[in-house]
């Protein structure tokens, strides 16, 4: 099998087991934001919590004005709170340069955009790429620890470097912003449901051709 075709099989056996999932859990595209943001290094129960702890306050504008102090206080379930409320406020000062509007947002390239938010205070790789899919359905490969785990077991010959994964799964399947998001989603839940630290091969839907199993 060649190494595109690979990509593709792994796709279309995760589809066909888990249907689309819709991904990202999330009101607005700023909430997707912040949600990228948070977290960081921590489960996303986590950060359900510090999300519902904004009440009715979740908004650019809101996180823009609010005192460091106040904003800590929020994100607190998140962990790494103090780091994190910079963040939220350095990414949301990005979002600013735009009106805080999502067409706006849109009517710019990808290849301008990953740079600039990449330049941000605390915004990785991971979560810039994130926000460009999910937030503003930019066609951008989200590769987390998720996604190498996946390479490492089945096994798959991206290579080591984020950018040589994220280059393998994006030459893989079409590039289309549907196809990432629906990708990027089932490996997450595949991994949570079987491909975890310790794995859990029986009744996952790669057992058959896992080199792993």
């Amino acid at each position: 099998m060649m190494p595109c075709d690979k990509a593709e099989s792994i796709y279309n056996t995760l589809l066909a087991h888990y249907g689309d999932l819709n991904w990202w859990p999330a009101k607005t595209p700023y909430e997707v934001m912040v949600g990228a943001v948070l977290t960081q290094n921590t489960a996303w129960s986590n950060v359900e919590k510090a999300i519902a702890n904004f009440g009715g306050n979740l908004s650019p504008e809101f996180v823009l004005n609010a005192d460091t102090a106040e904003l800590v206080d929020i994100i607190r379930p998140a962990g790494f709170f103090n780091q994190k409320a910079v963040y939220l406020k350095a990414v949301t000062e990005w979002f600013a340069g735009y009106n805080f509007d999502m067409p706006t947002v849109q009517r710019e390239t990808l290849e301008k955009l990953r740079p600039e938010l990449l330049s941000v205070k605390g915004i990785g790789k991971e979560t810039a790429d994130s926000i460009l899919l999910y937030a503003f359905n930019f066609p951008t490969f989200v590769v987390d620890a998720y996604t190498v785990r996946l390479c490492e077991r089945f096994p798959v010959d991206a290579g080591k470097r984020h950018d040589a994964v994220k280059a393998y799964f994006e030459d893989g399947v079409p590039k289309d912003t549907k196809t990432y998001n629906n990708y990027h989603a089932l490996i997450v839940i595949n991994a949570k449901e079987y491909c975890r630290k310790k794995p859990m091969c029986a009744g996952c839907p790669l057992y058959d051709t896992c080199g792993r199993c």
